[in-house]
């Protein structure tokens, strides 16, 4: 009777086990800096990221292909030109208007709206949606 029940309760185990495995495996994983290109970039710069979005008749200069940026820099990934590119709003007085929008502005503007109840940093909340976002560019260059 004992070595029915070991049996049962190990044949159990492992299947409890497998089919656990097997949901943690069918859980697809957020990528946050995808889901912002998609959200954001994708309309000007392309899904790819080639610059070939559906906005792009539309605006007076091509958008950038985001897949070459390191090829353009030598080999290097231009991090902090693209964090401060996106951001966008630490441009020096009297050089103009940006090309893009100024996305620091508008996640700075969103973030008063998505945490009323809480205490939190808005530049924090800023800085990471604009890693998450810089991350992605850096894993679509092309090699």
């Amino acid at each position: 009777m004992r070595a029915k029940t070991l049996t049962a309760l190990v044949t159990a185990a492992m299947f409890l086990g497998a089919s656990g495995a097997a949901l943690a495996q069918a859980k697809p994983k957020v990528d946050f800096g995808k889901r912002e290109y998609d959200a954001n970039c994708a309309v000007c710069h392309g899904a790819n990221g080639k610059g070939d979005g559906a906005y792009k008749p539309y605006l007076t200069r091509s958008p950038t292909d985001l897949t070459t940026l390191t090829k353009r820099n030598s080999g290097v990934f231009p991090y902090y030109q693209l964090v401060e590119s996106i951001d966008g709003r630490r441009l020096p007085p009297g050089h103009g208007r940006p090309d893009m929008p100024i996305w620091g502005a508008d996640y700075m503007a969103k973030s008063a709206g998505d945490y009323t109840d809480v205490p939190f940093d808005p530049d924090l909340y800023v800085r990471n949606r604009i890693l998450a976002l810089v991350d992605y560019i850096a894993r679509i260059q092309e090699k």
